[in-house]
């Protein structure tokens, strides 16, 4: 299923000049289900592809599995275990998932839920006096990062610090040697090195003694799968710290902006609080955190629909393309959070369902509750806002909102 238009039409979508609206892009790239690239690898579109392949044991996270080394920050240290395949990541997954959620800390999340509105509550408690909000700045960024921070053990006031590191980090990950300047991967394994060196110091401070936090948990669990290695915790914290709060705060920030653009919604959810479990649902396959799995490998060739691809292949999963087929989806494009049967790819799917999804669930259904409850007709400055340089994590950069 080759096709001489869908390199085009992928080059559209990874500019930056289509991160306001990809969606009329992912609609010219599903014609082509599986579209071959001019570099071997392929892009896959539609959401019955997806969903399929998200199961297929043949899928590889595992960089190794790629017949042509791929440049990429995480390739030079330990990966984490969303860079691995069974039977290692299923251990590495259930030793953190021991202490992160069910069934060895069922209530962690649900139990969080006061502590998560306090910290909401005094954010926008902050808007008191101001012209003008940034939803970004003031508030979806702010929130996921406090909470990250108390359940890894993380300095709250350390944030300015692995803040720069994590920019560099999230800037590496479509890293392109074709197009890209050397400097935007040398900044992202710096920056992938002085994290890593960060949370190795936190970690080493926590061997042998009592706390509540994951790093500490980590340093000293002897579960029935053995204790992780530093490095192993390390990449893991890694992993929570940038995913705990990247694909959050785009999850809020698009959020707000899709119900200011559906006012009628906006008005509901004020009336009927309850909605906001099935908003946040359709807002995961409408305007989701995460658009592109950059890449995996096949590791064996691997038929998907009538497409045979060898093995060692790059595959990249368009994920939000999929949320938007509309033959699997009615009427896509329409935000509608009645919308039934909504088995959106938002986290993902398969053995690497987002580790943090029941989080990233309850922080945003408490992030725009309370906006919308306390804003008084909050209006958008401009509209589009200006985007985050990356199209796999795609959210505003910034969000102006004027009340009142």
């Amino acid at each position: 299923m080759t096709t001489t238009e869908t390199p085009d039409t992928l080059r559209r979508i990874l500019d930056y000049s289509s991160r306001a609206d990809p969606y009329p892009l992912y609609a010219e790239l599903r014609k082509t289900p599986v579209a071959q690239q001019e570099d071997g690898s392929y892009v896959i579109s539609t959401y019955r592809e997806l969903a399929g392949i998200l199961h297929n044991p043949h899928l590889s996270s595992d960089v190794r599995n790629l017949a042509h080394p791929m440049a990429m920050a995480e390739a030079r240290t330990t990966p984490s275990f969303i860079n691995l395949d069974p039977p290692e990541h299923d251990r590495l997954r259930r030793l953190a998932m021991r202490h992160f959620g069910p069934p060895h800390t069922p209530g962690l999340v649900t139990g969080m839920e006061p502590d998560l509105t306090a910290i909401v509550t005094g954010l926008i408690d902050n808007f008191a006096g101001k012209e003008q909000i940034d939803v970004v700045d003031d508030f979806a960024y702010p929130f996921p990062v406090t909470v990250i921070c108390h359940l890894l053990g993380v300095p709250r006031e350390d944030e300015p610090r692995f803040h720069v590191w994590v920019n560099a980090i999230i800037d590496s990950i479509d890293y392109n040697p074709k197009t890209d300047p050397q400097e935007k991967l040398d900044n992202g394994v710096q920056a992938t090195k002085d994290l890593r060196e960060y949370l190795g110091g936190l970690l080493e401070q926590r061997h042998g003694r009592p706390g509540d936090d994951l790093l500490t948990r980590l340093a000293n669990d002897d579960g029935p799968d053995g204790r992780m290695t530093d490095a192993e915790i390390v990449s893991t914290a890694n992993l929570l710290l940038i995913a705990g709060h990247e694909t959050t705060v785009n999850l809020i920030a698009n959020g707000m902006l899709t119900l200011l653009r559906n006012p009628e919604v906006l008005q509901r959810l004020r009336a009927e609080p309850d909605l906001v479990v099935p908003l946040v649902e359709e807002l995961l396959r409408y305007e989701p955190p995460v658009h592109i799995i950059p890449w995996r490998a096949a590791y064996s060739d691997i038929a998907v629909g009538d497409t045979v691809i060898p093995k060692g292949s790059k595959i990249m999963l368009m994920l939000a393309s999929g949320s938007r087929d509309p033959d699997r989806f009615d009427d896509p494009d329409r935000f509608d959070p009645d919308r039934q049967d909504n088995q959106h790819l938002g986290f993902g799917s398969g053995i690497h369902l987002c580790f943090g999804g029941p989080m990233a669930r309850l922080e945003t259904q408490i992030a725009l509750t309370e906006l919308v409850r306390r804003l008084d007709r909050p209006r958008l400055v401009a509209d589009p806002p200006p985007y985050r340089p990356s199209p796999v994590l795609r959210g505003p950069i910034h969000l102006l909102l004027e009340q009142g």
